[in-house]
């Protein structure tokens, strides 16, 4: 394994890597990992949740030494992470000078420089044409108005003095993310950034990402994001031979490109399934002539007829043992999302909600009437109110005017925006203390759900702490617990968050057939348009939030 790494590239950057792999905890999480990406790159990388997409984002930013492999850096880059760490006492400010350290000294040494020209002195003149190269390359005297427009388009906090520890992971990630785009590093690493953008932050985000000079990497869910932004496709989940599959054309390469390969594989498997089961056939036949004494015909020649049989016993294990050496392991079956029976209220309405409003969180009154089988879709910008006012409907929140009536008897699911801060029991145990909390308050066995039928986790994953998972897999046991009880109403606040693209378009599916009553809080671009029939709330910004 080695690191080479540089700054801020002079030359061309490059940010490659060489049969790169990764181990945790005796599980291979990388596996030959071969890019390259330069200038103009946009590079999307997908796959299933806990496939080590936000590991490949740590060995690219040279956080985690890989176990395989070579990385080769040349250029600065600036990474956007799911979760930021916070320095207590940090403020905005500190971390737009973190974000734009190279431009302040580029502009620090064309000072000198000037200063050095103005006094005459030696080599002043090579020093100040090589420091305003530098100024130029970076555009360094923009790059405060860069993060400030940044910040302001990706609705993020614009007071430089806010400390960051008194800010949501959400309201932090913007600032992180504006200052990554005014800083003009030689490459952006970008894990889930449209996870907390409203629809203008998104179109933003993608107009950005479009017209940057910045090579990028996006680990993302976002379909749209991908469609409209991404040239080149890295794919982790599995394959024929085990390795990551990088596909050209964008994200329809990727989905053409995955179809045909799934289909390969499965015709490579089928047939040498069925000439393992030809020549082990022969293997038998030819050990049963064998035994048997079998000679030829009469009329073959005396070595042949001695020989024949004990030679074929030889041909056909030579020929199994060359189907051996390139056995086709069994294409791995993607987890697929069941969605449970769900129960109805005939003739109930199950929840009634008049005119709610939550002081300084939802402004605008909202009557809401769901019956089972009704569908709700809830858009509006960052701070509008949207997860206060699912946390009314829930009723984990009392509203300050008006009110909020859940129906007798009738179950609530509710996934949040983030998921709860991980503990070291495992995922198993979680789901198993979920379900005695339901059994002791009433509910029967019959009533609840097993966490394998749910077809979210994997086996191994489930006897993991959970928070060795990744977000997306803490996101799928959110997902799980929130249908452990049967819910009769099911509310999903951004649940499209960290999830696997496939999980997605099969949630999606999966929500718009169910008997039950629900209702989603997206900003998501597809998965609105893909519920697009559904009724919708649109809330307004909120008074505070408005110029």
């Amino acid at each position: 394994m080695s690191i080479h790494s540089t700054a801020r590239a002079r030359s061309r950057p490059q940010l490659v890597t060489s049969g790169v792999g990764v181990e945790r905890g005796g599980r291979l999480v990388l596996t030959d990992i071969s890019i390259a990406v330069t200038t103009g790159t946009r590079l999307g990388v997908v796959g299933e949740n806990g496939r080590g997409k936000s590991t490949l984002l740590h060995v690219l930013a040279g956080r985690l030494p890989p176990d395989a492999g070579e990385v080769t850096r040349i250029g600065s880059l600036g990474i956007a992470e799911q979760e930021m760490t916070v320095e207590r006492g940090r403020t905005i400010g500190d971390l737009v000078d973190i974000e734009l350290a190279d431009t302040r000294a580029a502009m620090h040494r064309l000072d000198a420089a000037t200063s050095a020209l103005a006094e005459s002195r030696a080599g002043a003149d090579v020093e100040y044409a090589a420091a305003l190269d530098d100024v130029t390359a970076l555009d360094a005297w923009d790059a405060d108005r860069r993060v400030d427009i940044a910040l302001q388009e990706l609705g993020a906090i614009t007071d430089r003095s806010r400390r960051l520890t008194t800010m949501s992971v959400g309201e932090r990630y913007r600032v992180r993310l504006a200052c990554l785009l005014g800083a003009h590093h030689d490459f952006l690493l970008l894990d889930e950034p449209t996870n907390h953008l409203d629809q203008h932050g998104l179109e933003f985000l993608t107009d950005a990402l479009r017209s940057t000079k910045s090579g990028v990497v996006l680990v993302s869910h976002d379909r749209a994001l991908l469609a409209d932004v991404a040239t080149h496709v890295l794919d982790l989940d599995p394959s024929i031979d085990g390795r990551p599959r990088l596909y050209g054309n964008g994200y329809a390469g990727y989905l053409e490109g995955r179809t045909r390969e799934r289909v390969r594989w499965e015709q490579a498997y089928e047939r040498h399934q069925v000439e393992q089961a030809r020549l082990a056939d022969d293997l038998s036949t030819a050990q049963n002539r064998l035994q048997a004494g079998w000679r030829p015909p009469k009329g073959t020649g005396k070595h042949q007829r001695a020989t024949r049989a004990p030679s074929l016993v030889r041909a056909v294990n030579r020929r199994l043992d060359n189907l051996h050496a390139h056995d086709v392991t069994k294409p791995v079956p993607p987890l697929q999302f069941r969605l449970p029976e769900l129960p109805t209220m005939r003739g109930v309405t199950l929840l009634h909600a008049e005119q709610v409003t939550v002081t300084n969180r939802l402004a605008t009154p909202v009557t809401v009437e769901l019956s089972s089988g009704d569908r709700l879709l809830v858009t509006g910008p960052n701070g509008s109110g949207k997860s206060t006012l699912l946390a009314v409907l829930a009723g984990h929140l009392h509203p300050d005017h008006g009110h909020a009536r859940l129906a007798a008897d009738a179950r609530v699911g509710l996934v949040a925006q983030e998921s709860p801060s991980a503990d070291r029991r495992t995922a198993r145990d979680v789901y198993r203390t979920r379900l005695y909390e339901l059994l002791n308050n009433g509910l029967t066995e019959a009533e609840t759900v097993s966490l394998r039928s749910l077809g979210l986790l994997q086996s191994a994953d489930l006897a993991r702490p959970v928070a060795e998972l990744s977000m997306g897999q803490q996101r799928r046991l959110d997902l799980a617990l929130a249908l452990a009880a049967r819910p009769h109403l099911l509310l999903l606040d951004e649940p499209t968050n960290h999830l696997s693209i496939a999980l997605v378009d099969e949630l999606t599916q999966a929500l718009d057939t169910t008997p039950a009553a629900v209702v989603i809080v997206t900003h998501d671009r597809q998965l609105r348009h893909d519920l697009q029939h559904w009724p919708t709330i649109a809330l307004p910004q909120h008074p505070r939030h408005r110029e």
